[in-house]
Order: C-alpha cells, then sequence, then structure tokens
C-alpha cells in the first residue's frame, strides 16, 4: 500500500466521556508496543485532558460535558497542525469523544464524511442519556451529526460538524441495547452497514458499499473512528462496554481500514476505547496492534 501521506501519532488520552478509567492509557500501551516504528510514523505530541470532575452537566445533561466542550477545540488546534504540516493524524485516545475534536478541525477546512467502525451506534439522545449513565461516549455520534445540547453540538457554530449522509456505520451489534434503553436507530440518510448486514452480504461488499460513499467528489475527504469494542467480545474483552454476539473479525477489520486508507480522500483516524486495565495478559493489546499495523502499514499487503 502507498500512503499518500505520512503517520504522525498525536495522543489523546482522554477519559472525560466514561465513568471509568484505564482508556487513558492506550496510548501508552500502543506506542510501548512498537506502533510508532511499525508504521513509520512521526509524534506530533500528547495533549493532555483535563481532569474532568466526574459530574452530569445540567446544561449539556453529559458527564464533563462542560470540560468535553473546551477541550475539544483545543485538540481540534492540534489535529489542525497535523493536517497543516502535510501528514496524517492518527489520534490515539482515549474515549470517543475525541471524535468532536477531530470532526471539528476537519470542519473547519471544509466538507468531510465519516467512516464509524465501532461496536455501539453511539446515537442516544443527549438528555435520555443523562438519565441513565450520561456518558458522552455514548453520544458522540449523535453529537457530531448536529444533535443535542449545543454547547456539544454545535461547537465554534460549525455544528453539524458532519451531514448525515456523509456518515457510514460498520460493525454495530448493540440493537438490543439501544432498544433496552429507547435509543433512535441511526438516520436515514446514514448508510448502515451494521454486523448483520457484514453478514449477509461479507466484507468485499461493505468496503465497496462504504467507500462508493465516502469517495464521493462533493467531499473533501472523509475520517475514520475505530473503537476496539468493534472487535467481538471473546478476542477484545479489554472495553468498558462490551457487546455480546461476535463483531468485525480482525481480518475484516484489517481489511477494512487498509482498504479505506488507500484512498487519496482518508484525512485521518482515531483509535478509541481499549483498556489496559482489563488486559491483564497484555493479549488483547497485541491484537489491537497487529490490526492497525495489519491495515495502515505502508508495505501491508
Amino acid at each position: 500500500m502507498q500512503a499518500t501521506k505520512p503517520y504522525a501519532i498525536l495522543e489523546a488520552p482522554s477519559s472525560l466521556g466514561l465513568h471509568t478509567h484505564g482508556v487513558e492509557r492506550l496510548p501508552a500501551v500502543l506506542l510501548g508496543l512498537g506502533l510508532q516504528r511499525l508504521l513509520g510514523a512521526s509524534h506530533a505530541g500528547r495533549l493532555q485532558p483535563p481532569r474532568g470532575d466526574n459530574q452530569i452537566d445540567p446544561q449539556t445533561h453529559t458527564l464533563n460535558g462542560q470540560f468535553i466542550a473546551d477541550w475539544s477545540p483545543q485538540l481540534a488546534d492540534a489535529v489542525g497542525g497535523v493536517l497543516d504540516g502535510g501528514q496524517f493524524p492518527l489520534i490515539l485516545g482515549g474515549d470517543c469523544t475525541i471524535l468532536l475534536g477531530a470532526l471539528l478541525a476537519l470542519k473547519r477546512r471544509g466538507r468531510y464524511g465519516l467512516l464509524f467502525i465501532d461496536g455501539h451506534s453511539d446515537f442516544y439522545e443527549a438528555r435520555s442519556n443523562g438519565e441513565v449513565d450520561g456518558e458522552g461516549a455514548s453520544i458522540e455520534l449523535a453529537l457530531v451529526t448536529g444533535r443535542g445540547p449545543a454547547r456539544l453540538a454545535d461547537l465554534e457554530g460549525k455544528g453539524p460538524l458532519v451531514r448525515d449522509e456523509d456518515v457510514v456505520l460498520v460493525g454495530f451489534r448493540d440493537h438490543d441495547e439501544q432498544q433496552s434503553y429507547g435509543g433512535p436507530p441511526p438516520a436515514p440518510d446514514m448508510l448502515v452497514l451494521d454486523l448483520p448486514v457484514l453478514r449477509r452480504i461479507g466484507i468485499e461488499a461493505v468496503i465497496a458499499a462504504a467507500m462508493e460513499r465516502l469517495d464521493r467528489p462533493e467531499l473533501d475527504g472523509f475520517f475514520i473512528h475505530f473503537d476496539a469494542d468493534c472487535l467481538p467480545d471473546a478476542l477484545m474483552p479489554a472495553v468498558d462496554a462490551p457487546v455480546p454476539g461476535g463483531g468485525v473479525e480482525p481480518a475484516e477489520a484489517a481489511m477494512l481500514l487498509r482498504e479505506a486508507r488507500q484512498s487519496p480522500k482518508a484525512a485521518g483516524m482515531e483509535v478509541t476505547i481499549y483498556n489496559p486495565d482489563r488486559d491483564a495478559d497484555g493479549q488483547a493489546g497485541r491484537l489491537l496492534l497487529d490490526i492497525l499495523v495489519a491495515g495502515l502499514a505502508a508495505d501491508a499487503t
């Protein structure tokens, strides 16, 4: 694979979107396993998030909501610096709320799509989610598509950060959980390639459909969100909200990343939710490393 831009790894070790901790160690573990060397990447720095107060903010109905709102533009600035340097930002989270800063950086530059690879759709409504646990990592897709309190869903007055028709969801399998919590399904204009669809039509057809949507000429590019809980729970138990019922297999995930990264419109990527505190023997972290290298390394086949 011939990458058009070199990787620059940016650490964004946020756990603001979760009640639990541990995901903030994701960057250190992957870097310790050699991710930077294996990808031939540079290191763009570490943007330390605020500590937060672990309270559900009444204005945003979201855990640490004001802290997320204040920190996301700072993350956007850091991502923007990587983009301005002609590099491909590979953002190591952290929880899924880092998506807000990443997409804000791109929205400042034009119209970008989103390849959302996740075991959850993360499309809950902020107010009802606040009545459950308020975790921002459950609502980031709703927020970046302009749904929710303006403090989070209209950052810098630029919301939505991505249009519904420019979103492709791949691999989510939390349908039963959505129903039990009264969460809405993904919006009709989004391209939904959930796990049942993937199993029915196969990964090659899923990739073809996703890239047809994301390579459209009206898009300036697209961003890749990769959540470790898209993988089968049996292989990736080191996540904070495991979802039963299989998952995107490692070879499928690597193939999807490889095809997406080959597109000249691929503009950046984030990796989220792997929790080293839940990975006593390190096996899940090594699996995640293998998938990323197989999908992203320039000499991957």
